[in-house]
């Protein structure tokens, strides 16, 4: 259909782009722009093909994906790229790079370059094609399709996964799909606070999918002054967010770390939860530290943003600022509206600059939000808000 979301499949493999294409075009809103062997090929069908996102191999003969990228960035191509490629199980560094690129996202293949399992990421696949190709589609002025372009509805709280980068069921993106809303259950009252806010004494941030762009806007644009210790649950998978931490690092006025057991919570450092380790603080006299957990996962995630949350409201209090961003399922929603309870601030990214608006609606609808922000919007709130005086 015309008002489709379109999708350029670049893989050398006719296997994958058979595969791939199939996942797509049994979607409601997706269809399949073109297919193309390596990066030159993909160069030259998007000005005919106009797609309005790319799923991206790395391993390509004549033009790989980091030089289709190189490529893409000198030609000003801002079509979103998702990678999806087995180098991003191997390859954290490379597949950093991606993302510093320009990429909007990554995907691991299940098995390798050739994956014939490739069907085991789907939802996840699904989700991003959505999220970034319906906004791309929206903030160029195209009409899409009426199946939503960022799912929302989640999985019950006490739904689990031992991956840190969890798939929810093809139920749960049939029924996401369909438009159901968390709002159908009836309104819900906001909890009241016991206090009123205190200083901002740390930020506890929980995002998921589409995090990885969003947070590097966001730390690039954070003054280089605030003095206020970051706690982040970003969901990926092991062995990826040290160097996820050091690609951060490098566009951050501030000190961006993966979180070691017993790191230090101190100004101007911001500590990301290692892939498959909950975060947890703890506050003492003399110094707040983290720990790390392999307990269970929590709201089908480990790391958690229930987890972490849960934590620094019980460590800080009134002192806390929590803020939930882009994502898809309720992972750390409930768990906000425990600093909301302690009289913390809360924040959660709006539905129009979210690429999956499922963990800050969830957060909204159940009234642990004070306040939505766009993500342009974000580093310059969370700035403002740090360094109010209360």
């Amino acid at each position: 259909m015309a008002d489709d979301i379109s999708v350029l499949i670049v893989d050398d493999s006719a296997l994958m782009r058979n595969l791939i294409g199939k996942m797509i075009e049994t979607t409601p809103g997706l269809t399949i722009a073109d297919k193309a062997m390596n990066g030159i090929f993909a160069l030259r069908k998007i000005p005919l093909v106009e797609p309005d996102i790319i799923v991206l191999d790395l391993e390509m003969p004549e033009m790989n994906g980091i030089e289709f990228l190189k490529e893409r960035k000198k030609r000003g191509i801002t079509i979103p790229v998702i990678i999806l490629s087995s180098l991003a199980s191997s390859g954290a560094e490379i597949t950093m790079e991606a993302l510093s690129l320009g990429a909007s996202d990554f995907i691991q293949k299940p098995s390798g370059s050739i994956s014939s399992d490739i069907h085991l990421v789907k939802d996840s696949l699904i989700h991003m094609l959505l999220g970034y190709g319906g906004r791309y589609r929206r903030t160029h002025g195209k009409k899409s399709s009426s199946t939503p372009a960022a799912p929302t509805l989640v999985p019950p709280l006490s739904a689990a996964s031992s991956s840190s980068f969890s798939l929810h069921s093809a139920e749960n993106i049939r029924q996401t799909l369909s438009g159901l809303a968390l709002s159908n259950s009836g309104p819900v009252t906001p909890p009241t606070p016991l206090r009123k806010p205190g200083k901002t004494e740390i930020i506890a941030i929980g995002i998921s999918t589409g995090g990885p762009d969003a947070l590097r806007q966001v730390f690039a644009h954070l003054d280089a002054d605030l003095k206020v210790p970051f706690v982040v649950v970003q969901h990926m998978p092991p062995g990826f967010t040290n160097e996820f931490a050091k690609s951060l690092d490098r566009v951050c006025p501030l000190e961006v770390k993966e979180a070691e057991e017993g790191d230090l919570i101190k100004p101007g450092r911001i500590l990301i939860a290692q892939g498959n380790k909950h975060l947890e603080v703890e506050r003492k006299p003399l110094a707040s530290i983290v720990h790390l957990s392999d307990a269970p996962p929590v709201s089908g995630h480990r790391p958690s943003a229930d987890v972490l949350f849960a934590s620094v409201a019980k460590a800080y209090g009134n002192h806390a600022l929590g803020i939930i961003m882009t994502g898809m399922g309720r992972d750390g929603a409930e768990q906000l509206g425990a600093i909301y309870r302690e009289g913390g601030l809360t924040v959660g990214q709006d539905e129009a600059s979210a690429v999956v608006y499922g963990m800050p609606r969830v957060a909204h609808e159940l009234g642990h939000v004070m306040e939505q922000v766009p993500l342009d919007k974000m580093a310059e709130r969370i700035c403002s808000l740090a360094k109010a005086v209360r």
